[in-house]
């Protein structure tokens, strides 16, 4: 095999050592100033905003690391522009999530441990950050389960809570459970091919002596896992209850940066093993070993129709978020299933201001459920007049994920539209606006819980200024976004490409 040759490190893994790097640094933290829980939330923002600005400067950026010896062209990992794109989602997910972290409710108790919290989030992290860049089969499984085994503890990480801890055994199992389904079918792509490189079974692939049926079998195993991290039906049963069960930041973070890393593997793992060229029209041109098109449209569907099906009949405010995480990530699976530059930029605008809006929709969530200690939609009646700011705000987040203008998540879904348009895809993109109509009274029905309803208790529901602040930070992008919306468009353009197409 050779020699890893070690590229230039530091110029090309800036982010994923900053995060490695800050791994370290809190867990001395926690030894030295254990009690000093503000200055370890500090330490890890400060590190993730270097992390961020450290991704910044890498846009532009195309280059493979730990080449496997000289004669090798390819390497490990691939330094892109949508790696580096999924990187700046990730970062700035964490950081949104640590400001989470210091107003919930849930972890200001003395059980709370912050310095083993961040560990594990940053682990999490980590994974995501060198999974966005796998293009090598063995890295990918390896940061699938760095990822994985974080996030498993993350989720019953609240001590004494009986809902966090069956959260955390149900994503143990299922998680288990598709990693070894996923590695089953590495291995049986490895015997095909005799490489667990990317690049290198691309090429490989153009034989055509290839057992087709073998090779639809591996595909199908490994997408079990790919499924696993983004939701998709019918790997989706451990979402609501892992999403219910875990505490809001978790829950929060596991909904918009795991998905993203996740459907980065996907486009990767589609766009580098089995595409021959992308035309001069932009659409991507297909060894004929596997129908993606047909496969991914179908997931898709059934993804959307579940999630938005399922919604309708939940009175757990975060479990009803959590099927329509499924539904959105049927949403995104659409815009790949295009298999073009067009669906790729649609993705990518969308996941930028899914994270926003998802986010935002969480947070205000937490704020509820920091003084009325449930996400029952009973505990939201007559929000709109206890606390008129908050409620303003979880409405616009609310409209915004139904896909209604003037928000972000119309452009989104507008995007989605017209790259099923441009390939052609009338049924599909008819199915998706039915799924839009339907996921419109779900989320009516929290809003109109909110200023229609009578509360039933006097309980107040009050919000700091800075509280409220951090809100509006998030509703600001939806808004202004959703009105012009160039400026995030011209910056995704940036980042659909892929190194090697």
């Amino acid at each position: 095999m050779g020699n890893i040759i070690i590229n230039d490190l530091w110029s090309f893994l800036k982010p994923e050592i900053f995060i490695a790097g800050g791994i370290f640094i809190i867990l001395l933290a926690d030894l030295v100033i254990r009690d000093n829980r503000k200055a370890i939330h500090f330490t890890a923002l400060i590190i993730l905003i270097a992390a961020f600005a450290s991704a910044l400067l890498q846009m532009g950026t195309e280059s493979f690391i730990f080449y496997l010896g000289k004669g090798n062209n390819h390497g490990l990992l691939a330094v892109d522009p949508m790696s580096t794109f999924i990187k700046l989602i990730t970062i700035f997910s964490t950081i949104l999530i640590v400001i989470f972290t210091i107003t919930s409710e849930e972890f200001k108790g003395s059980k709370f441990k912050s310095g083993e919290f961040y560990t594990l989030l940053f682990g999490m992290l980590l994974g995501m950050l060198l999974l966005s860049s796998g293009a090598d089969l063995i890295i990918i499984y390896v940061s699938l389960e760095l990822l994985s085994l974080s996030s498993y503890v993350l989720a019953g990480f609240i001590a004494g809570s009986n809902r966090s801890s069956e959260a955390s055994l149900k994503y143990v199992i299922y998680g288990a459970t598709s990693s070894g389904i996923m590695l089953f079918g590495i291995s049986i792509l490895y015997g095909l091919t005799g490489t667990t490189n990317l690049y290198a079974i691309h090429t490989i692939l153009v034989s055509p002596h290839v057992n087709y049926l073998t090779l639809g079998l591996s595909i199908l195993m490994i997408f079990i896992g790919i499924g696993f991290k983004i939701s998709a039906v019918p790997f989706h049963f451990w979402t609501p209850d892992v999403y219910e069960g875990s505490p809001l930041p978790v829950t929060a973070y596991l909904s918009v940066a795991s998905k993203a890393a996740g459907f980065a593997l996907l486009i990767r793992f589609i766009k580098v093993g089995f595409i021959s060229s992308v035309g001069t029209n932009g659409f991507w041109n297909f060894y004929e070993n596997f129908d993606w098109q047909l496969f991914l449209i179908i997931l898709s569907i059934a993804s959307m129709t579940v999630g938005n099906l399922t919604a309708l009949w939940q009175n757990n405010v975060k479990r009803m978020l959590a099927y329509s995480s499924i539904a959105h990530a049927g949403y995104m699976l659409l815009a790949i299933a295009v298999l073009s530059e067009k669906g790729m930029l649609a993705f990518l605008v969308y996941i930028a201001i899914y994270m926003f809006m998802n986010l935002g929709a969480f947070y205000a969530v937490m704020l509820v459920a920091n003084k009325k200690g449930n996400e029952e939609i009973s505990s939201f009646a007559g929000l709109g007049y206890k606390n008129p700011y908050l409620a303003f705000g979880l409405s616009i987040f609310l409209i915004s994920l139904t896909g209604i203008p003037p928000t972000g998540g119309f452009i989104g879904k507008l995007y989605l539209f017209i790259a099923l348009l441009d390939g052609d895809m009338y049924w599909p993109a008819l199915i998706a606006l039915l799924n839009t109509v339907i996921s419109l009274y779900y989320y009516v029905r929290i809003i109109k819980e909110m200023y229609l309803t009578k509360a039933l208790d006097d309980t107040t529901i009050e919000t700091s200024k800075t509280e409220l602040t951090f809100m509006f930070a998030l509703v600001a992008p939806i808004l202004v976004f959703g009105i012009y919306f160039t400026p995030l468009v011209n910056f995704c353009t940036n980042f659909v490409r892929i190194l090697g197409f």
